[in-house]
Order: C-alpha cells, then sequence, then structure tokens
C-alpha cells in the first residue's frame, strides 16, 4: 500500500518537473532579449507563450530573434570595426592621408614641370 502511494507522489512530481520545465524552457528567449534590453521584448514573451500552444516549432526563431539585439552595435547586421574602436586611431589615419596627397602634389608639381 505504502509503495502505491509512494509511486503515484513520484509520478505527479515528475509531472509537475515536466510541466513547469517546459514553462521554463519557453521562457529563455525572454530573459535573453530582457537582459539586452531587446525594444521588442514584450513581444518574444508573448510569441513564447504562443509556442508553448505550437508545440514549440516557433521557439528556435524566437532564440535567433533574442539574441539578434545587442545594446552596443543595435541588430549587428553591419559589423564595423571602426565602431569598437575609440577615435584616437583615427589620428594617425589621417596623419598619413595629408602625408600621401603632400606627396601626390609634389609628384603632380614634378610632372607638370
Amino acid at each position: 500500500m505504502f509503495l502505491n502511494y509512494f509511486a503515484l507522489g513520484v509520478l505527479i512530481f515528475v509531472f509537475l518537473v515536466i510541466f513547469y520545465g517546459i514553462i521554463i524552457l519557453h521562457d529563455i528567449p525572454y530573459l535573453i532579449a530582457k537582459s539586452r534590453n531587446h525594444p521588442h521584448a514584450d513581444a518574444i514573451h508573448v510569441a513564447g507563450w504562443v509556442s508553448l500552444f505550437t508545440l514549440h516549432v516557433i521557439w528556435p526563431f524566437l532564440w535567433i530573434w533574442a539574441t539578434l539585439y545587442r545594446p552596443e552595435r543595435g541588430w549587428g547586421m553591419q559589423h564595423s570595426p571602426q565602431s569598437e574602436q575609440s577615435q584616437e586611431p583615427q589620428a594617425p589615419q589621417d596623419e598619413t592621408l595629408a602625408e600621401l596627397r603632400q606627396r601626390i602634389e609634389a609628384l603632380e608639381q614634378k610632372l607638370n614641370s
């Protein structure tokens, strides 16, 4: 008799763990979006709930949608290396460009004379 009640308790426990595990699993894209200050975090959260009823068919797309956005560079589609660097490395490039222009002008004057 005790084993019947114990088995029933284990069965209920396993059911609850699986039930809440699925609910927590659907929330992962929303938590990612929230931590990245995603502008569509609420939409991702609602779509996560919808994905519960569609057997998580859209869940991988929600994951991608949540991870595409980063506050420091936006959607990350156009990654430019200069956006991560400060403006100080730009100064030597400007000096080099000015020197090259002077050399070109000097060569043009040599050709013209």
